[in-house]
């Protein structure tokens, strides 16, 4: 069974290298060695930076059970396959939602002392305790320049029953991880799945936030994971610890659940925004298989530009069968997964996400402004043009309008206010978010409206059209030079 499951994973790595190892170009020498460098918030409030002023983007992939269900080869595989594919972000939980504090990770360590979150079994050498692993995952995510998006617990062990935390062992634990983990390429994201009820549990993430600080002298980024439907600003937005908001979305195909987004994207103090869980990839739509089956991949790309589009400063992905690492010959599934985890790795949608990182990349990063408003003419039928549904249009530009960009779900005439871009002549393109490719679609004098089409008229056929200043002689979309 063991020699089936080796012969599977590198069959999965064969598949996987040939069709994205170009994507690897794209990414510069310069660009990795970044990667090392501190994250910090831009200086207007919207985005993530490294240190030293260059842009960052969050491209992040849910692997909840990454430290607890996965061994070392299985763990290299996963990481690498995200890597080559231009993903930045792997957002992980040390106490799993699995009964990570009572089963055992993949070599039979757990992580604490009669599940005392104070005191974490730490055992002399290397690959002896459960903490041991997980540095190895932190350490191979690092060398592949990936952050782990790194969740001290599910919030099941602060919120549910009888919780295993306390204000005054989450603060201690919070203080051990900050320090473990000082010094690798950590966002520390708080909560995980569950919303506080009660002034003590805001006071237990709190303390846990607080140890966080002490133990990594405040080097890393901090932020919180709600449930579905809800935002981390609802609950600690003028904290000072909150560094960025992360909202959960959730599971549905509906644009009304990523225009709160924008809603989060428009509070006050300005904070950095971005959906750290949408609809996953062959996930249940609603949790409601029997009436609604299982997304695909343009649900997920819908929700990459709705939310990208609203203000979100990046974008998490997720795929059904990788959040709960589902291995057929080992677990139990999950609510109805489709797939094995080391297959589901090679789905379209998570080839596609770094299509919309491209795109935001190749044109100014820190200026970016939601402009839906501003640029589509609503139709004398609102529900048709900018759309409802899964059919809403939804648009972005820079602050000086230098480039314009509109996210089309499907083949429909829309109508832009091309005078609200700068320059005397605008160039178009149409940029495909199922390959990446741009292509030319012409120059026109910038004055009044003009109506356009999508190239692909299919129902379920998604396009973006980009509108540039000729001027300012703009690569062409996804391209950095």
């Amino acid at each position: 069974m063991k020699n089936r499951k080796r012969i599977l994973i590198l069959g999965a790595l064969i598949l996987s290298v040939g069709c994205i190892e170009a994507q690897i170009s794209k990414f510069s020498k310069k660009q990795k060695e970044f990667m090392k460098s501190r994250l910090v918030i831009s200086e207007n409030k919207r985005f993530l930076q490294y240190n030293d002023g260059t842009p960052f983007f969050y491209l992040g992939d849910t692997a909840w059970e990454l430290f607890h269900r996965l061994d070392k080869e299985e763990v290299d595989l996963y990481l690498e396959d995200r890597a080559r594919k231009g993903f930045t972000v792997i957002q992980a939980v040390a106490l799993a939602e699995l009964n990570g504090i009572n089963e055992p990770n993949a070599y039979g360590f757990l992580p604490f002392e009669n599940n005392d979150p104070s005191k974490p079994l730490i055992k002399e050498g290397f690959g002896n305790d459960y903490w041991d692993h997980v540095d190895y995952v932190v350490k191979k995510a690092n060398e592949l320049n990936l952050y782990i998006g790194f969740l001290p617990t599910w919030g099941r062990y602060w919120h549910d029953g009888t919780p295993v935390f306390n204000k005054q062992n989450a603060r201690s634990y919070g203080e051990f991880l900050g320090r473990r983990y000082k010094n690798a390429q950590i966002i520390w994201i708080l909560g995980g799945d569950r919303n506080p009820d009660n002034e003590n549990q805001k006071e237990v993430i709190r303390a846990m936030a607080e140890g966080l600080r002490k133990g990594d002298e405040g080097i890393h980024l901090r932020t919180f994971h709600p449930t579905g439907g809800h935002g981390s600003a609802q609950f600690f937005h003028t904290e000072n610890w909150l560094d960025f908001n992360m909202r959960q979305n959730g599971h549905e195909v509906e644009y009304t659940s990523y225009s709160k987004t924008a809603e989060d994207y428009n509070r006050t103090p300005v904070k950095p925004i971005i959906d750290g869980e949408p609809l996953y990839e062959d996930h249940p739509i609603a949790f409601q298989a029997n009436r609604r089956g299982h997304s695909i991949a343009s649900d997920i790309r819908r929700a990459l530009y709705w939310d990208l589009f609203n203000g979100a400063f990046g974008h998490t992905y997720g795929h059904h069968s990788v959040w709960q690492m589902y291995n057929p010959e080992q677990f139990k599934p999950i609510n109805n997964p489709l797939l094995p985890w080391y297959d589901a790795i090679h789905q379209q949608g998570s080839e596609q996400m770094v299509y919309g990182r491209l795109l935001i990349e190749s044109r100014p990063f820190f200026s970016r402004i939601p402009a839906t408003d501003k640029l589509l003419v609503t139709g004398k039928v609102p529900t048709s043009m900018p759309g409802e549904g899964r059919y809403r249009f939804v648009a972005t530009c820079d602050q000086e309008c230098s480039y314009a960009m509109v996210y089309a779900p499907v083949g429909r005439e829309f109508t832009v206010r091309m005078n609200v871009l700068s320059g005397s002549k605008i160039k178009a393109w149409w940029y495909n978010p199922r390959t990446g490719k741009a292509t030319h679609a012409g120059t026109y004098p910038n004055k009044g409206e003009k109506t356009f089409i999508s190239p692909d008229l299919g129902e379920m056929v998604d396009w973006i059209l980009v509108l540039d200043d000729a001027s300012k002689k703009y690569p062409a979309p996804g391209k950095n030079k």
